[in-house]
C-alpha cells in the first residue's frame, strides 16, 4: 500500500481540521502535534508480551507500505498511535490512521495512505449546549475514603511504601459526545498538557512517561499535588508549602527513583535533578522532575516500546514496591482501570516517539452517550483520606470542566 508524506501550507488549527473521515487519534501540545483521521489498520494486544507484540505488529505493517517521505525527520512518514491498558491482561489498542496531519515548529505536513491526497477544510463547531447527568462510579466518596484508610494502614505496618488508588465517575448525555469538541475545550484550558485521543480514550495529561528522539531519552515525573485556589498570592504560598511538604516529597521521591532505576539499564549520562520544581496548571500544582539520559552505545534495538515496557507501571501510577502495590490495587481498588494510567502516545518508523501517562481523561462509550472519568492519588504513610478525596476531585476537574463547555 502506498504511503505519502508531503509538506503543507497554511491550514486551520489541528483540532479544527476535517478531511471527510472521522477523527481517530491525536497527540497535541501547545497547538502542535498530530491529528489522525480514519483507520487504515488497528489491533488489540494484551498479556505479558503486549509491548513486544506491539513492536512486532508495527514492523509487520511497515513492511507492507510503499513509503514516499518528502519531509524526513522524527514524526514523519508512517505513525502508529497506541493506548496501553494499566493491567497487562486488559486490552490495549494500536491504531494506524488513514490520514495524519502534523504541525511541528514552523513546518506542517500530511501523511496519507492511498493514491489520492485528501482535502483538508475547517470543521464546523457545534453551537448547542450539551447537558450531562452525573452518576457515581465504582465506589462512592465514603467507600473510597475507607480504601485510602486501609492502604495507609498497610503502609504503616510495612507491607509497602506507597500505593496509587484510583476512582471513577460517569456522565451520560442524550446527545453524542464529540471527542473533537472535548479536545478543543481541553486545549483552551490546559495548553501546556499533552492532549490525546485513541479509540475513545480522551484526555489532557501533564505527565510524559518517556520520549525518545534518536538517542535522547526524557521522562517527566509528577507526584505530589495541591489544589489551586484561584488567588495568585495564596497559590504562591501553597506552591511553597508543596515544595516543603514531607508527605509530598516522599511520594515524589518514590516516583523519581522508579523512573531512574528503570532507565539505568538503557541510558548513560542520566541526569536526575536533586530537587523537583512546582508545575503550575490551571486547577492544581504538582511536584515535577524531568529525568533525562542518552541511550548507551552498547544497547541495541531500543525503541519507544522497549522503554515503555521498562517504565510502566511507574510509582506515579502504581506504587512502591511495584509488585506489592499492584497486588494491593487489585485487592482493594474495586474497579477496572481499563486504559486509564496506561501509556498513550505515538511511534514513528524509526522507533522514536512519545508516550504519556493516560491521566486527566475519560473513556467515551461505544454508543457515544456516556463518558467514564478517572482520577488517582498517591497514598503514603502520611496520607489523609479527606485530603486525598479533595485531590481526586481536583484531578477530575479538567475533563468535567471541558464537558460543561460542550
Amino acid at each position: 500500500m502506498k504511503l505519502t508524506t508531503e509538506l503543507l501550507g497554511d491550514h486551520p488549527a489541528l483540532t479544527a481540521i476535517e478531511c471527510g473521515l472521522p477523527i481517530t487519534a491525536t497527540w497535541i501540545r501547545g497547538g502542535q502535534g498530530f491529528i489522525g483521521f480514519g483507520t487504515y489498520r488497528s489491533i488489540i494486544v494484551q498479556g505479558p508480551k503486549r509491548f513486544v507484540d506491539a513492536h512486532n505488529w508495527w514492523h509487520d505493517q511497515l513492511k507492507q507500505l510503499d513509503i514516499k517521505n518528502g519531509v524526513h525527520g522524527s514524526g514523519t512518514g508512517p505513525i502508529l498511535f497506541a493506548s496501553f491498558s494499566f493491567d497487562e491482561n486488559e486490552p490495549s489498542i494500536l491504531v494506524i490512521p488513514q490520514v495524519i496531519v502534523v504541525e511541528k515548529g514552523d513546518k506542517s505536513w500530511m501523511t496519507w495512505i492511498g493514491d489520492e491526497q485528501p482535502e483538508l477544510h475547517e470543521a464546523v463547531r457545534k453551537q448547542s449546549h450539551q447537558e450531562f447527568i452525573w452518576g457515581k462510579g465504582s465506589l462512592g466518596d465514603l467507600a473510597w475514603g475507607e480504601r485510602v484508610d486501609e492502604a495507609v494502614s498497610r503502609i504503616k505496618r510495612g507491607d509497602l511504601e506507597k500505593v496509587v488508588l484510583a476512582r471513577d465517575e460517569v456522565a451520560t448525555s442524550s446527545e453524542d459526545i464529540d471527542p473533537r469538541s472535548l479536545l478543543r475545550a481541553l486545549q483552551e484550558e490546559y495548553p501546556s498538557t499533552w492532549l490525546y485521543l485513541v479509540d475513545g480514550l480522551v484526555g489532557a495529561t501533564p505527565e510524559l512517561l518517556v520520549r525518545l528522539n534518536k538517542t535522547l531519552v526524557t521522562s517527566r515525573v509528577l507526584a505530589g499535588t495541591i489544589r489551586r485556589t484561584g488567588d495568585e498570592e495564596r497559590d504562591l504560598v501553597l506552591a511553597g508549602s508543596l515544595a516543603k511538604s514531607s508527605k509530598d516529597l516522599e511520594e515524589h521521591e518514590y516516583a523519581v527513583r522508579s523512573v531512574a532505576d528503570a532507565l539505568a539499564p538503557f541510558a548513560s549520562s542520566t541526569n536526575v535533578p536533586e530537587t523537583p520544581f512546582v508545575l503550575h496548571l490551571p486547577n492544581v500544582m504538582h511536584l515535577a522532575t524531568d529525568v533525562t539520559g542518552v541511550i548507551n552505545d552498547s544497547v541495541t534495538h531500543i525503541d519507544i516500546f522497549a522503554l515503555t515496557a521498562a517504565l510502566h507501571p511507574s510509582a506515579a501510577v502504581c506504587g512502591t514496591p511495584t509488585d506489592s502495590a499492584r497486588t494491593l490495587i487489585a485487592e482493594i481498588e474495586s474497579m477496572n482501570r481499563g486504559r486509564y494510567a496506561g501509556p498513550v502516545g505515538w511511534i514513528d518508523a524509526r522507533g522514536d516517539g512519545e508516550m504519556g501517562i493516560a491521566l486527566r481523561c475519560g473513556q467515551i462509550s461505544e454508543d457515544h452517550k456516556s463518558i467514564r472519568l478517572f482520577a488517582g492519588c498517591g497514598i503514603v504513610a502520611g496520607s489523609d483520606s479527606a485530603q486525598e478525596l479533595a485531590e481526586s476531585q481536583a484531578k477530575l476537574a479538567p475533563v468535567k470542566s471541558a464537558l460543561t463547555r460542550l
